[in-house]
Formats: structure tokens, C-alpha cells, sequence
């Protein structure tokens, strides 16, 4: 399975991919969709969209996942953000892969034990995860990167559940 995290914001939207098996996910990609902060948002959309189909049509992915909105000062960072989340489902959407949205709370509860962990411990922890060289970087990828991990731990989980409960004759 390959997913696809998105880390969306305003002018830096994070993305990172992995691909996973029944033991282990590992890097395929990662980086930033950068748009200029003169463009107006009908454009910088447009090229957050454009990114994003970009890579649904060079990677495949079975997966897409997203990063809920926190803000809980900015009224006007999170309705940007929204914008920037629905391109990017939309995006998606348009090339068959299905999204899944999860909280930074539910990301740093699923890949660090703790959702509170802060930003340099969920890299450290990504880092070992996916045994690369360096921490990830800029931020916004590690983000997506969390959001990738979290989708696969969280969808191993569901899907072992599942086997189990047919395997004792249970109704899902």
C-alpha cells in the first residue's frame, strides 16, 4: 500500500510517502508544495491542487492522509487552512484515492505513545520509524510524513480486527 500524508497550510503544504507492508512502512518521498505570498488564493489553490495531483498521478497512492485543522487563536489561518484542506481533498478525490483525516492529538498518540509529544520528539520518532539518516525537514513534511504513519498503524490495526472477528464467525 502507498499513502500519501499531507501537512496543508497557507503557503508550505507538507507531503510524504510511504509504502507499507504487513511489517513495515519505508520512505518513498517527501517535501513541500510551496505557493508566493502575493498570489491571491484563488491561485495559490490552484497550485496546492496542481502539486497534489501531480503526485497522486506520479505515486498511485492507495491512501491519502490528512491533518485536521488545530488553531485554536486564528480564526482566518484556519479558514485558509480549510481552503487549503478541501483542494487538497479534492485533488484526491479526482484521481481515486481515498482520504482520511486524523488530529495532530491522534498523530502523536499513534506514533510516539503520547499526544503531547513535541515536534522534535515526533521527528526523532519518524526518523527511527522509517530509519533514515537525518530528521525530515522542513517541519510541514514531517508533518505529512506523521500523518502517512499514523494512517498505517492505524489501518493495520482495523484490518487485523477485522480478520479476527470473520475468523471467530463475528458480524463486523
Amino acid at each position: 500500500m502507498i499513502i500519501l500524508g499531507i501537512d496543508p497550510g497557507v503557503i508550505s503544504t507538507g507531503y510524504g510517502a510511504i509504502k507499507t507492508d504487513e511489517r513495515r512502512a519505508s520512505l518513498i518521498d517527501f517535501g513541500v508544495i510551496k505557493v508566493e505570498r502575493e498570489q491571491d488564493l484563488p491561485s495559490r489553490l490552484n497550485n496546492i491542487y496542481q502539486g497534489i495531483a501531480d503526485l497522486c498521478k506520479q505515486l498511485r497512492p492507495d491512501a491519502l492522509a490528512i491533518e485536521e485543522i488545530y488553531f485554536s487563536k486564528n480564526a482566518r489561518t484556519a479558514l485558509t487552512v480549510g481552503h487549503t484542506r478541501g483542494a487538497v481533498i479534492l485533488a484526491a478525490v479526482h484521481h481515486g484515492v481515498e482520504v482520511f483525516a486524523y488530529t495532530p492529538l491522534q498523530i502523536k498518540q499513534t506514533i510516539s505513545g503520547y499526544g503531547r509529544a513535541d515536534k522534535s520528539q515526533m521527528q526523532k520518532i519518524i526518523k527511527m520509524i522509517l530509519r533514515l539518516q537525518e530528521i525530515p525537514k522542513p517541519d510541514h513534511a514531517a508533518d505529512a510524513l506523521g500523518a502517512a504513519l499514523c494512517h498505517y498503524y492505524i489501518s493495520r490495526t482495523r484490518s487485523r480486527i477485522f480478520h479476527r472477528a470473520t475468523e471467530w464467525g463475528e458480524e463486523w
